[in-house]
């Protein structure tokens, strides 16, 4: 599966994402918080700085940019600072602002937040205050903003719906979307507002509530696998929809999609924040259908970049590199450093699609010592993934005698892939490694210092397609043998 995943998010290309909603601006004040106010029980904020990000649909727009897609802005702003400072942080991520409103009627939607540091300790919301308006849009700018929407339908691959009930999808706005991109031929994603009450997106073809705004709407609490299954069947019957995903933090996803439904399960996370990951949710799913990936595959890379984001503070993106080394790094939890050849190509095909660089070493490991930490250490300082060729039982006999090894191949491995500047351990069973090294395909291979005379195994063919050959230096007087006759004196002393 992991295979698969990581085809389809090496694959998502540049779509074009038209996104409906109420775009925002979320401005934080960070302080620290040592003081109790003598005029009443609150804390005291000094103000150390501001950052200002994109927030509602603007931190969607900058979720799909950071998945290399472009996203075409429909929506209001006011005409003041916050709204220039939102356009500009908007357009510096790529992201087709030429749909964006200017009203001076009302301000830009801004959600100021005041976080305090206090004895050292992560940063804390204290509070946040609002400045917006609710108030629905007038005839002319539901005009304007119809007329930016038909302008960009026709170059767009998939419509998006951010709803935070501000104004601006009101229930004639959204009917109309809706027919004129099903009229387009293009599918319509909607991550709705937290209300009773769903029949403006009639139509949709897929609908995001969480697990309370789903609650919310059919009337019961969503509480077991049952419980969603039952909620997404309702959905998607009264609202004539495509597909229904109903996301329930840390279990994961409800996906109901024609006939079938399923839980797509999440690995467990450290939560640090759950601000954005619903628009990194819709992101993902906009980006991952456009690229023409299944729901099902889409939902699963919903589930890696929602449950990134968590982990963060704040609405922050999530990158394509990100989602990669997620699913590799859970991948190698299940698969383990010790890989047979024919698997270890498959795993190192996959980070070359990443343009790590590969380094080779091989040998016997019998016991590992101090020369071998370091020698690893420098493998592992000229490159990103070192695999490490180890001797089987047999050729290790082949080569050092009937006595040795001391310890078994298994036990050899384990204790190599015990180290942090080890990727991967294949055993081999011939008495050199170029089998093995055709297979790897390093882009370094190293061996010790002392292989300078008598030649290094594999050097003429690593060379043939440009790759690079490195001798290591050695630590004076530490070896395997050497710890082996010394044990054997002391034994023969005793």
């Amino acid at each position: 599966m992991y295979q698969e995943l990581l085809r389809a998010v090496t694959n998502l290309g540049s779509p074009n994402v038209l996104l409906v909603g109420d775009f925002m601006l979320d401005m934080y004040t960070y302080g620290d918080a040592l003081r109790i106010s003598p005029e009443a029980p609150v804390p005291i904020l000094r103000v150390r700085n501001t950052e200002y990000s994109c927030g509602g649909a603007g931190s969607v727009a900058v979720d799909i940019a950071a998945l290399g897609a472009t996203a075409f802005c429909i929506g209001i702003i006011g005409d003041d600072k916050n709204g220039r400072i939102l356009t500009e942080k908007l357009e510096n991520c790529g992201c087709d602002i030429g749909g964006l409103i200017v009203t001076g009627d009302r301000p830009t939607i801004t959600k100021q937040r005041l976080i305090g540091l206090a004895q050292h300790r992560h940063q804390q919301q204290l509070f946040r205050m609002d400045h917006e308006s609710t108030e629905p849009l007038s005839e002319k700018q539901c005009g304007q903003i119809l007329k930016a929407y038909k302008e960009k339908l026709k170059s767009t691959d998939v419509v998006c719906l951010q709803d935070y009930n501000k104004g601006l999808l009101s229930t004639s706005m959204c009917s109309q979307m809706i027919e004129l991109a099903k009229a387009a031929g293009k599918r319509v994603l909607v991550d709705p507002s937290s209300a009773s009450d769903y029949s403006k997106y009639c139509g949709a073809t897929l609908i995001t509530p969480n697990r309370q705004e789903t609650s919310l709407v059919v009337g019961y609490e969503i509480e077991t696998k049952e419980d969603a299954a039952k909620a997404a069947e309702e959905l998607s019957r009264r609202l004539n929809l495509e597909a229904v995903l109903i996301t329930l933090d840390r279990e994961g996803a409800y996906l109901k999609a024609g006939d079938t439904g399923e839980l797509i399960p999440t690995r467990a996370r450290t939560v640090y924040d759950v601000s954005g990951a619903g628009d990194m949710v819709l992101a993902t799913l906009a980006t991952a259908l456009a690229a023409d990936c299944d729901y099902k595959t889409a939902v699963q890379l919903c589930n890696i970049t929602g449950g990134i984001e968590v982990e963060k503070f704040g609405a922050a993106p999530v990158s394509i590199a990100e989602i990669i080394n997620e699913i590799i790094s859970e991948h190698r939890g299940k698969s383990g450093k010790i890989q047979s050849a024919d698997s270890l190509v498959s795993e190192l095909e996959l980070h070359r699609m990443q343009e790590d660089k590969i380094v080779f070493t091989n040998g016997c490991f019998d016991i590992v010592h101090k020369g071998h930490i370091e020698y690893l250490n420098f493998c592992k300082s000229k490159g990103d993934i070192v695999v490490v060729g180890l001797n089987s039982d047999r050729s290790v006999q082949e080569i050092k005698g009937p006595e040795r090894p001391i310890n078994n191949q298994n036990d050899r491995a384990a204790v190599l892939g015990a180290l942090e500047s080890v990727d991967y351990v294949a055993i081999f069973d011939e008495a050199d490694p170029l089998n093995l090294i055709k297979k790897v395909k390093p882009d370094v291979l190293i061996k010790g210092q002392d292989w300078a005379e008598k030649g290094v195994v594999g050097q003429e063919f690593v060379e043939s397609y440009g790759g690079k050959v490195e001798l290591a230096p050695l630590v004076e007087g530490k070896s395997s043998s050497s710890i082996i006759d010394k044990v054997k004196t002391l034994w023969k002393k005793h």
